[in-house]
């Protein structure tokens, strides 16, 4: 399997966390960094604090993880392109760079949230967001049940074992996805 920075990309309850525990608990080859667990770690809160100190850190392991042969995937809302390429960019040569945007229906992402009782969010999210860059190199993850989540993760991991990625025919709509 080549070696892997992926950065997961969408609104709170969108699923990332799933998706990169399961893919962690799945490939031996994987770690999975989160900057809220960076934020608690250093300052015991996941609220915003000294963001510039969070990230270094969060990059420093990284580059390490991705140096010692170990794929990445990067738990974070990342809603700019600054923040995404930020994580996406690394100074380790030689690992294939993948931007999977969440996707989950408005209605349904409000369920989860009320679930969660996390005010604000969606909000927050909103007005932060921006479309990704077109150079970026992007995985749209559908997840609005689990049979979506199980169709997209298929196609995620079978791009993930493939070494001709991301030319093959089949997933051309998955990572070029048509607007």
């Amino acid at each position: 399997m080549p070696l892997w920075n992926i950065v997961l990309s969408g609104y709170p309850a969108s699923g990332k966390t799933v998706l990169a525990r399961r893919l962690v608990s799945e490939n031996h080859n994987f770690i999975r960094l989160n900057v809220d667990d960076f934020r608690g770690m250093y300052f015991g809160s996941t609220a915003p604090r000294d963001e510039e100190f969070v990230y270094n850190a969060l990059t420093t392991l990284r580059d390490l993880a991705l140096s010692s042969e170990h794929s990445v995937v990067i738990d974070s809302t990342a809603p700019t392109n600054s923040t995404r390429e930020y994580l996406l960019n690394s100074r380790v040569r030689g690992a294939v760079r993948l931007l999977v945007l969440m996707i989950v229906g408005k209605t349904e992402l409000e369920n989860r949230v009320q679930q969660r009782r996390v005010k604000g969010a969606i909000e927050a999210w909103d007005k932060a967001w921006e479309n990704p860059s077109s150079h970026m190199p992007l995985m749209k993850f559908r997840n609005n049940s689990p049979d979506e989540f199980e169709t997209s993760y298929y196609v995620l991991t079978d791009l993930l074992r493939s070494t001709v990625h991301p030319y093959k025919r089949r997933f051309l709509d998955h990572i070029y996805p048509r607007t």
